[in-house]
């Protein structure tokens, strides 16, 4: 039994949601009011003991097991659900390598000393005159205390070696202090406080661990503005995202996450109730952090200033930046970039401006309601490059005109669907008052390398495979783990083939497979894997999937993959096998669904319940929805793909 397993059995599903929702009990299975949206006047949800599962029949329509329960109720990520529970269970996961564990044992003490230097810096603010004036500054820029003392904010004092005594006295080497940060070098030897007269903020992961600070300046004439720690084995600036511990649960919630340039407006929004905002650490916006957001949510939206976002920004080449920290950058924005980025991750990347010479944190302290208003008003990164770009020129000067096309015609050949490229030169020709198929004569021809990227992220391929399973497990068994495994081991070994089902469950009137079609949390994590497989050019697509599923999982699919070991030659049937196993799931997954939508129609029924009629239409498009499947697993089960 793996230690996932072994959770489930230890922990009684009923008493974990109890502890959020008020369960009533009703013949097997218990039903109360859904936690995830607003409503108190239908119970439609449901906890149903004997599969350890739980699903909304309401506006959330979801479910799940006790870590997708965790997961959305504490806005953790699987490796987080799975560690709380196994502790809570007694389970013990999987002991690290004796290198792993003296790993963890040196950043586990890293950290300690960067808590210990939060404390200290918050006892210079706190304790001594000039932290004093630095807490009126921060007054000033609207801040109350009990933001300060929730984010940790502190000083640091205007001294080259207050903090090395300080610690130094403690037992901490400059050995120590220089890893993590803290002290520079002096060319002639010996080391300095890195941080002096300055605020200091402290910078954590999104597991809340400490990594390093960002630092603002107090004196008006200091080379950098802002500073941050330098790259450290804890501190990864192309990685972190200031506030993605705070904001990681209201970004789950409201499905959306909301990027500023700073530190400073990250606490500002946090302390008006703006809960899902991140900063990314004053450098470009990476991939690497966008694909953090994405496990969290697909829609992200850029606030930028109106300096980031005007006119002369965008034709110096669009690429997001602030002030590096270390040295001072005009802002820019990189279009180009961002597109790539939404291309590859298949997230929804918007773009906002701030009022004129506002950051917001100004707008916020002037009148919080405008801030939800400035979110509305976002735009596809395209629409907001054109309209930008329009603002402000002659329109009836061609040459104007030319160089707006010029600017706005590759991006518009750079978006993958062929659908918003055409509804992207309608309104570009709209814009500049002029022939669509003038701008279509100027559109930039394709290159090889686009053709192959656009087939690689928006068109189904085929794909050759080394050889599939020979050993093949019945998709007619009724255990739903056995069935998941069964096409997990294929989509692991051969995430291609996902493009080609995808097409037969379009031609079938289905939607494309999604993590949704696995019951078990596990599954569905190993399955956004693979999809993330494909999505990079790195690795091979099953040693990227290694790489990233969290330790405890690795065992899971050890064992998946060792039952999908052995190849065979003829990826059709293989193909097709995997189609027969995903429908199969699917109605199996639609059979239970109906039951339990039949369960709470037949108990509001026997309540006398008026609103006992409310499933008779979801029931009509259960009974629908099981006709395609039939009618689609029928067409496949008999012919290949290849013939349809």
């Amino acid at each position: 039994m793996s230690s996932i397993d072994e959770i489930k059995t230890r922990l009684d599903i009923v008493d974990l949601v109890s502890e959020t929702v008020t369960l009533r009990r009703s013949g097997k299975n218990h039903t109360g009011f859904c936690p995830f949206h607003s409503n108190t006047r239908t119970p439609a949800f449901v906890v149903f003991p004997d599969t350890g599962t739980w699903r909304c029949f309401g506006h959330c329509n979801e479910g799940g097991d006790i870590f997708k329960f965790v997961m959305k109720r504490d806005g953790w990520d699987f490796s987080e659900a799975l560690r709380n529970l196994a502790e809570r269970a007694g389970v013990q996961l999987r002991p690290h390598t004796p290198q792993e564990q003296a790993k963890d044992d040196e950043n586990d003490r890293l950290r300690t000393l960067l808590e210990a230097a939060v404390t200290f810096f918050r006892h210079q603010l706190s304790n001594t005159p000039a932290g004093k004036t630095t807490l009126d500054y921060l007054h000033t820029r609207g801040l109350n205390d009990e933001t300060i003392e929730a984010f940790g904010i502190g000083y640091a004092p205007d001294n080259y070696e207050a903090l090395i005594k300080h610690f130094s006295s403690k037992g901490f080497t400059l050995e120590d202090l220089s890893a993590v940060g803290l002290v520079s070098e002096r060319d002639s030897g010996g080391h300095f406080d890195k941080f002096r007269h300055r605020v200091m903020i402290p910078i954590r992961d999104q597991r809340g661990r400490m990594a390093g600070f960002g630092a603002r300046a107090l004196k008006s004439d200091e080379r950098a503005k802002y500073l941050n720690s330098p790259q450290t084995v804890l501190f990864n600036k192309s990685s972190l995202l200031y506030g993605l511990d705070r904001a990681r649960k209201s970004i789950r919630a409201e499905d959306q996450v909301v990027i500023v340039e700073g530190y400073m407006d990250v606490i500002a929004l946090h302390q008006a109730g703006f809960t899902n905002v991140v900063s990314p650490m004053g450098t470009a916006l990476t991939e690497q952090q966008l694909r953090v957001l994405k496990r969290l949510t697909r829609r992200i939206v850029l606030a930028l200033d109106a300096d980031a976002a005007g006119t002369r920004a965008t034709l110096r080449g669009l690429q997001i930046a602030r002030e590096t920290m270390d040295r001072q950058s005009d802002p820019s924005f990189d279009a180009r970039g961002l597109l790539k980025h939404e291309a590859r991750l298949q997230a929804d990347i918007r773009v906002t401006t701030l009022p004129e010479e506002k950051d917001p944190d100004d707008v916020i302290r002037e009148d919080p309601s405008q801030w939800p208003l400035i979110l509305e008003a976002a735009r596809p990164i395209v629409v907001h490059v054109m309209e930008t770009l329009v603002e402000g020129h002659d329109l009836n000067n061609p040459k104007e005109k030319t160089e707006i096309a010029s600017q706005v015609l590759p991006l518009i050949q750079d978006v993958p669907s062929a659908i918003e490229r055409d509804t992207y030169i309608q309104r570009l020709a709209r814009l500049l008052r002029v022939d669509e198929r003038a701008l279509l004569s100027e559109l930039p021809k394709p290159t090889k390398r686009t053709r192959r990227r656009r087939t690689a992220e928006s068109a189904p391929t085929t794909s050759s495979s080394e050889g599939k399973t020979k050993h093949q497990v019945s998709i007619l068994q009724n255990n739903f783990k056995q069935l998941e495994a069964h096409s997990l081991g294929i989509i692991m070994r051969h995430p291609e083939l996902l493009y080609r089902v995808d097409r037969a469950l379009q031609e079938a009137g289905l939607e494309r497979i999604s993590s949704q079609d696995f019951q078990l949390t596990d599954h569905q994590v190993m399955f956004r894997v693979s999809l993330e497989s494909l999505e990079q050019d790195y690795l091979e697509p099953l040693n990227f999937a290694l790489d990233n599923l969290p330790l405890p999982i690795i065992d899971i699919a050890d064992e998946i993959l060792v039952k999908s070991e052995q190849l065979d030659p003829n990826e059709e049937k293989v193909l097709e096998d995997l189609l027969r196993a995903i429908l199969t799931m699917r109605l199996k997954n639609l059979k239970q669904y109906g039951e339990q939508l039949r369960f709470l129609q037949e108990e509001a029924q026997e309540k006398g319940d008026l609103k006992a009629s409310q499933y008779q239409q979801p029931i009509l498009k259960y009974n629908s929805a099981t006709f395609l499947l039939n009618k689609a697993s029928e067409k496949y089960t008999n012919r290949s793909l290849s013939k349809s």
